[in-house]
């Protein structure tokens, strides 16, 4: 069985890119791409334990702010299981980890982050 416990550099990179366009969009009041960089920070850290949990505490405090019950309760429940899923590297790929999707469906990756991730 493969541990997951350290994020790759060039997927680390790209996370970041992720979480810091959803803090600009943020700031600026654009909810719905703040929400689209969450997902593609999920997609992309989904995998590795810390940056799993931090996009579904971030999905969490998003869900506080837009006033979004089933989001609230839907991350507080990922919160709980999400993070051991990812250190024993059984995540459904490509989902998007929001409390609108099952937290246990598979969905397309995009393009450019299915290459990032060397997916094939």
């Amino acid at each position: 069985m493969k541990f997951n416990t350290k994020i790759p550099k060039n997927l680390k990179q790209a996370y970041n890119e992720e979480i810091k366009q959803y803090s600009f969009c943020l700031e600026n009041k654009q909810f719905g791409d703040a929400w689209y960089h969450l997902e593609r920070s999920h997609i992309i850290g989904q995998s590795y334990p810390i940056e799993h949990t931090y996009s579904h505490w971030l999905m969490l405090k998003f869900g506080f702010r837009q006033k979004d019950t089933k989001e609230v309760i839907g991350q507080i429940i990922r919160l709980l299981v999400g993070g051991w899923k990812s250190f024993i590297n059984h995540v459904p790929l490509g989902n998007t980890g929001g409390a609108n999707v099952p937290p246990l469906k598979r969905m397309p990756i995009p393009n450019d982050i299915e290459k990032l991730l060397d997916i094939k």
